[in-house]
């Protein structure tokens, strides 16, 4: 079956939120994060392909197969530079926070208004690499979906169940003797606190930080201490950066 126009358009149309949840559909491209979609069991419901891409899995009835030439993948294709194929997924239906019980075995991630798709993919990447599994956000937050922050996470999507939600009301819900984590500028030094192996840690806007809010849930306020002490440094860290260092000092400790 030919690559017709309207199929190029509905990809393309793909790239705006509102379409993504009209269609509850997203866009994933190159054969890693393809790959790592459909074997984790995501629903494709559109694969365009060249000749050379090999699918790591069986496609099912529901999924439409195109076999297209370099350059016709160039034409519905999101990417500067595409990568031999392209797949419409089914959004996943993440539409929850994770009960307390997952909470209380678990660390988790909350995001607070972190608005970069690429800072987005990034820590979804990350969060994979250090086996965290759920990430709560709050509205003002990027869509996961975004085909930018699909490309940052390499395939991570397909393993990291991202959810959004009223952040101030969800951490209040949570039992008393929850530990959340929140990184701050008045906070204590990441190296020197106590951490638990389970809890929510807070990461918050590329700019402003966590909000005052969701600052007033906080159990633990962390700072990620600059080197060495007391020295003039850059004003901050880059969000997914700090994201990440926050993380591999928790699977530390663990």
């Amino acid at each position: 079956m030919p690559l017709s126009k309207a199929k190029i358009k509905y990809i393309h149309s793909l790239e705006q939120k509102k379409i993504r949840r009209q269609e509850n559909a997203f866009v994933a491209e190159g054969h890693k994060s393809v790959g790592d979609l459909l074997q984790a069991g995501c629903t494709a419901r559109l694969i365009i392909a060249t000749e050379e891409w090999r699918s790591p899995v069986a496609l099912g009835s529901e999924t439409e197969r195109i076999t297209v030439t370099a350059e016709e993948l160039r034409k519905a294709s999101l990417l500067l530079h595409p990568q031999q194929v392209l797949g419409v997924f089914t959004i996943p239906s993440h539409d929850t926070p994770p009960p307390v019980s997952t909470i209380r075995e678990q660390l988790c991630l909350c995001l607070d208004g972190v608005q970069d798709p690429g800072n987005l993919g990034t820590i979804i990447r990350t969060a994979d690499w250090f086996g965290i599994s759920h990430i709560i956000c709050s509205p003002s937050t990027a869509d996961a979906y975004n085909p930018k922050v699909v490309q940052a996470t390499m395939g991570s999507i397909a393993r990291v169940r991202v959810c959004y939600t009223n952040l101030p009301g969800w951490l209040q819900s949570l039992p008393a003797d929850t530990p959340i984590y929140g990184t701050m500028l008045d906070g204590e030094d990441l190296y020197a606190t106590p951490l638990s192996r389970s809890g929510v840690v807070v990461m918050g806007n590329e700019g402003s930080g966590i909000s005052d809010e969701v600052a007033r849930q906080l159990t633990h306020r962390l700072l990620i201490p600059p080197y060495p002490h007391g020295s003039s440094t850059a004003e901050s860290l880059n969000v997914s950066i700090a994201t990440a260092i926050i993380c591999a000092e928790f699977r530390r400790r663990s």
